[in-house]
């Protein structure tokens, strides 16, 4: 019968889509061993058909379907109901249809262990008497038992060390069990159900217990002849110098101590059964075993572990086992996670496992992890971790309950008494008293339910802080009958809280403090940079200015720009970027804009001026800057300009943007006097120079150049106005640091306003300029 596929997921755990796709093979298996099961039903009835109806094997086929559709019955059904019609052997036939043959009895022991059982046996009375050696792993095996018969004897050959039996307890607890009874869980227990244990513990040799066996509860055997049951138990265990005693003989079947045992316990043989192996088969499973995927029994046995928990052995479950059979040493876990599949759905389950060798086999018992137990130590662990204690007071007895470690919790010695509630009020710190009392108040008095925090008296530092809550127990009169509640360590949160309070309150004055500075530097800015250009008309110029702050407040900067009219009518065009940001920044800036604008009216030229501002920079700031300078001669239609490390202006000349030819200068405040070369350029009416700061360009991850092209594309595209382009190429900056940027556009003019001076185009390559006139201040 075909099984849908499991649907493809992207990204699937591998190991569950195999697991899913073996579950489906196990499927289509089952299903093919139940038609090989039912063939030879329904190939009996075919015969039996044919026999009566006289026909042959076919016809008789088609009738055995006939008859199954007409009934409402699958084939196999009727099958099954045709031959349980049959009549069965005739009288005086004693031939059995299928007889099992019986199991052989396990290998006899040495006569001396033998008579020295029947001796102890006679010597208190008892009806029976067996000699269990101890197997590697804690498995028991009854090396010699009088008075028991061989199929009994088969039957508990081998009992797994998680069944409780007066010999195993005997054997864990080193000590003599009984005469008790009657017990459920032993050899020969219907018969002789009262049983006495002996141990018996040796260093050079298997320990072994000595038990005996009676049909009615026995007296209590007197000292001496406990004495001499315990030297019989020496002497039967001296006497077995091998420790692999009656081992010979087919493999053991174990099935009355496998089925006797309540926990779910299942055999495993190992795959391959010689050698070293590889996988285990389950043998066995008994009446308790619950297998995760609800299967029966029948679906279990006889299919190997890897066939049958796949997700189980892929999470550990296979090595845990093969390791237990390699080294004899069993193992237990509280909580073992392994995962199971539920139908074809994964589930992660938490178990409860124990596995012991068994002989060759293995003996494995699971269930899921007790919940009430496992709920109990995830309480005991959160209540210690959160420093948690618990109390109960009944006011009518005076009865007090304290859960452990209260007192250590509350700083008490150890086994101190309980503390009242009514009395707690001493025990704390003076400041504290009256708080205490308002909660315990609130719960006894008043029925309801308070919490505070105190120190305690004792405790000299008062570092100590714990809580208190309490709730009331209300009788049916609604009257206080108990206060429960709790005690929780808080003094690491209490320390917190104060120097989280600290952080806070110097948190808040750094903060106000930057507020503090940033509105300083804002209005450093705000009254040095106007927010419109003087009018630059006279000069043959037309000019737009931006000043773009960065989103930050902590990182107002020192970037500025200035555009003025000299009294020689030229126009001073500067843009310069103080190092840093914050209020020195901008009051650095404020000092060097004032600066150069004063020696601007000397009338000197743009290098000779930043020569002079680089000292003063050296004198007002120790902070570095870039700056360029330009003078522009509306005579000639010259520009003259230097720059102090600052990137070159870029000029847009019929619908081409590029940088001026850069001449050398560097930082302000960098040297002591260095030499700012001077150049020069011809504009032309139409002609656009824009000055710029680097806030508009710069980019972590490309490089000067890069952003200079992106920023020309920008320019080189038509705008209305110089607004509009300035606004553009602030909108589109590609510039990723959050910088401020500053920007000065200005646009060469046909005429100079106030003049009948010739305009018409100079020459690309203009004559020598005259020289500078030196103005006055």
């Amino acid at each position: 019968m075909s099984k849908p596929s499991e649907p493809h997921r992207a990204g699937a755990d591998p190991r569950r889509l195999l697991a899913l796709r073996l579950r489906h093979a196990q499927d289509e298996t089952e299903d093919l061993r139940a038609a090989l099961a039912a063939r030879p039903l329904t190939a009996l009835a075919t015969g039996v058909l044919a026999e009566r109806l006289g026909c042959g094997p076919a016809e008789a086929g088609s009738q055995l379907l006939a008859l199954a559709e007409r009934a409402r019955l699958t084939p196999q059904e009727l099958a099954a109901d045709i031959l349980t019609t049959l009549p069965g052997p005739a009288d005086g036939d004693t031939t059995p249809a299928a007889t099992a043959p019986p199991d052989r009895p396990p290998g006899r022991p040495e006569p001396t262990v033998e008579a020295a059982l029947t001796q102890a046996a006679a010597m208190v009375a008892a009806t029976a008497a067996v000699l269990w050696t101890a197997r590697p792993g804690g498995v028991l095996h009854p090396a010699a038992a009088p008075g028991f018969g061989d199929t009994e004897r088969a039957d508990w050959r081998h009992v797994p060390p998680g069944l409780d039996t007066p010999a195993g307890r005997a054997l864990r607890q080193r000590t003599t069990q009984g005469p008790e009874g009657p017990v459920a869980a032993t050899l020969g227990a219907a018969r002789a159900p009262y049983r006495l244990a002996v141990p018996v513990h040796r260093a050079d040799g298997p320990a072994a217990v000595l038990e005996l066996a009676w049909p009615e509860r026995p007296g209590d055997p007197t000292t001496a002849e406990r004495r001499r049951l315990q030297t019989i138990a020496e002497v039967c265990a001296l006497a077995l110098t091998d420790p692999g005693l009656a081992t010979t003989g087919p493999a053991p079947t174990d099935t009355g101590a496998l089925d006797a045992a309540l926990a779910p316990a299942a055999l495993l043989d190992p795959e391959p059964a010689h050698g070293t192996p590889a996988d285990f088969r389950l043998a066995r499973v008994n009446a308790a075993f619950t297998d995760l995927a609800d299967r029966p029994p029948h679906r279990l046995e006889g299919r190997t572990l890897t066939e049958t928990y796949p997700l189980a052995c892929a999470d550990g479950l296979l090595d845990l086992l093969l390791e237990v059979h390699a080294t004899g040493r069993p193992q237990h876990h509280d909580s073992l996670a392994l995962t199971f599949l539920a139908g074809q759905t994964p589930a992660p389950v938490l178990l409860e496992l124990a596995a012991a060798r068994h002989g060759n086999r293995l003996l494995v018992s699971w269930q899921p992890a007790a919940g009430t137990d496992r709920t109990d130590h995830l309480l005991r662990a959160a209540q210690r971790l959160s420093h948690l204690a618990g109390f109960e007071e009944d006011l009518r007895t005076g009865e007090i309950h304290w859960t452990p470690r209260t007192a250590d919790l509350l700083g008490l010695p150890a086994g101190t008494a309980p503390v009242p509630l009514a009395a707690l009020a001493a025990h704390v710190h003076p400041d504290d008293e009256q708080t205490v009392r308002r909660v315990v108040n609130s719960a006894v008095q008043h029925g309801r339910a308070d919490s505070a925090v105190f120190r305690m008296r004792h405790l000299s530092s008062y570092t100590h802080y714990v809580r208190l809550v309490a709730e009331p127990v209300l009788d049916a009169h609604g009257h206080t009958a108990a206060v429960r509640g709790a005690y929780q360590d808080v003094s690491a949160q209490h320390w917190t809280e104060t120097a989280l309070a600290a952080t806070t309150e110097r948190l808040a004055d750094t903060r106000q403090e930057a507020a503090d500075n940033h509105r300083l530097a804002l209005r450093l800015q705000q009254a040095i940079l106007p927010p419109a250009p003087p009018p630059l008309e006279s000069a043959g110029l037309r000019a737009a200015v931006r000043y773009r702050p960065a989103s930050q407040r902590d990182r107002v900067g020192g970037d500025w720009y200035d555009t003025t009219l000299l009294p020689d009518r030229t126009a001073l065009l500067v843009v310069g970027d103080m190092a840093g940001h914050g209020v020195e920044a901008a009051t650095g800036m404020v000092a060097l804009r004032n600066a150069l604008r004063g020696l601007a009216y000397t009338g000197a030229g743009p290098g000779r001026l930043l020569g002079w501002l680089n000292e003063a920079a050296a004198d007002l700031t120790d902070a570095t800057a870039t700056a360029v300078c330009a003078r522009y001669h509306p005579d000639t239609r010259t520009l003259h300009w230097a720059r102090a490390g600052h990137l070159p202006p870029l000029l847009l000349r019929d619908g081409t943007v590029g940088p001026l030819p850069m001449p050398h200068g560097i930082l302000l405040g960098a040297a002591e006097d260095p030499e700012y070369e001077e150049a020069r350029h011809t504009l032309r009416p139409g002609d656009i120079l824009v000055l710029y700061t680097d806030g508009l360009i710069e980019r972590r991850d490309q490089s000067v150049e890069e952003a200079l092209d992106h920023l020309a594309q920008v320019l080189a595209e038509p705008a209305a106005d110089l607004d509009t382009l300035l606004d553009r190429a602030l909108e589109l900056s590609v510039a990723d640091t959050d910088d401020d940027t500053c920007l000065i556009a200005v646009e060469v003019l046909g005429t100079v306003l106030g003049t009948t001076n010739d305009t018409s185009d100079h020459a690309s390559d203009p004559p020598a300029p005259a020289a500078p006139p030196t103005g006055t201040t």
